[in-house]
């Protein structure tokens, strides 16, 4: 059984919200709105949970009655063993909803996506891994919009900076922060040797203004001309920015729009994902003792997944599953069989951890 004061305490801070809200005397109106979508859905199960307990009670009671008829105790006790398995899936689920949450897990994700080693191999791969998650997100009914991009030579990408809106992008998509390692004949090796190549992912949350203020005065924006591909406009205007962001250092620097304007909004969208990113992490170093044996710490240095293709198959090596659809995940189409595996191991893993506290 839960604890009846824990399931209070949110019920209470529920309640409290929605009385501020309805008031209209707040100034954190968006902080709490997001904060009471937030707590709905954990709401709505403590009432499926405590009403079902109370149903399965009613039921053992008149099961267990002396003075009920033999046909009456065998109703009951069937409703009560129905209302036992019922009871048991609300009870994990409402677990699950009550573990201490990430509070950018409701947030959009930025994803930059790099070439390691292995040279023009590398860049390809990276750009593989790129349209994976792209088609993923668009599975998922997110928005994906590439925000940067470097080329390679042979069609590769250096680099690539994806912006994934969408409720939830980020609870998913972390998981994937580390060093994705692939295994295959290049296409430029002529004696069909296999080669290994990797390209980092990190995966950022995208806050929310209501998540993090930018003064105006701590940054040095710089405007310059673009160069190389894009047209009349290289070279010819200065429509390139660059903004750096004075007391953390943090810089971005952004070409891809012909308009400067534009240019600029990437750049900051970029650039608050990683101040906000580098805040959490400061945060999270208090942490780490906790976050240890979860799945994955979000390392970017951490060799977490290997594609090898002349196996066809996939191995996330934070859970040791090994999936033999290379294909379909490097498409995208099967990648949320590894997400939502992670998902679920991490779950299973922070559950753990809370019910041996």
């Amino acid at each position: 059984m839960i604890p009846e004061a824990k399931l209070e305490r949110v019920l209470d801070r529920f309640h409290a919200i929605e009385a501020e809200l309805a008031s209209g005397a707040t100034g954190n109106f968006a902080k709490l709105s997001k904060e009471h979508s937030q707590l709905a859905p954990v709401v709505n199960a403590i009432q499926a949970y405590k009403t079902t307990r109370d149903q399965l009670a009613d039921s053992e009671a008149l099961a267990a009655d002396p003075s009920s008829d033999s046909e009456m105790k065998a109703l009951a006790q069937e409703e009560a063993e129905t209302l036992k398995k019922r009871f048991a899936g609300i009870e994990h689920q409402v677990k699950l909803l009550l573990l201490p949450k990430d509070a950018a897990d409701s947030s959009s994700a930025i994803v930059e996506i790099r070439a390691g080693t292995g040279g023009d191999e590398a860049a390809l791969f990276a750009d593989d891994l790129l349209r994976m998650y792209i088609r993923y997100a668009q599975l998922q009914g997110w928005k994906a919009e590439l925000l940067s991009m470097s080329e390679s030579d042979l069609g590769g990408i250096k680099e690539a900076v994806l912006a994934v809106e969408g409720e939830g992008a980020y609870a998913k998509l972390k998981f994937e922060s580390g060093v994705h390692r692939v295994q295959r004949v290049p296409v430029t090796e002529a004696s069909g040797r296999i080669h290994t190549s990797a390209a980092t992912v990190a995966v950022l949350p995208e806050p929310e203004d209501v998540d993090i203020d930018i003064n105006e005065k701590d940054l040095r924006i710089d405007v310059y001309r673009a160069s190389g591909a894009g047209g009349q406009h290289v070279n010819k205007t200065e429509s390139a920015v660059r903004i750096t962001h004075i007391p953390t250092g943090v810089v971005v620097a952004m070409q891809e729009e012909k308009s400067q304007h534009k240019n600029k909004a990437k750049a900051m969208k970029i650039l608050k994902a990683r101040i906000f990113e580098s805040e959490r992490e400061r945060q999270a170093t208090a942490r780490a003792a906790e976050r240890k044996g979860l799945v994955g710490s979000g390392d970017r240095s951490e060799r977490i997944r290997t594609y090898n293709f002349p196996q066809g198959r996939v191995s996330d090596h934070r859970i040791n599953l090994t999936l033999y659809k290379l294909d379909r995940i490097i498409a995208g189409d099967d990648l949320g069989d590894i997400v939502d595996a992670l998902v679920t191991e991490d779950q299973a893993s922070r559950l753990a951890a809370e019910e041996a506290a």
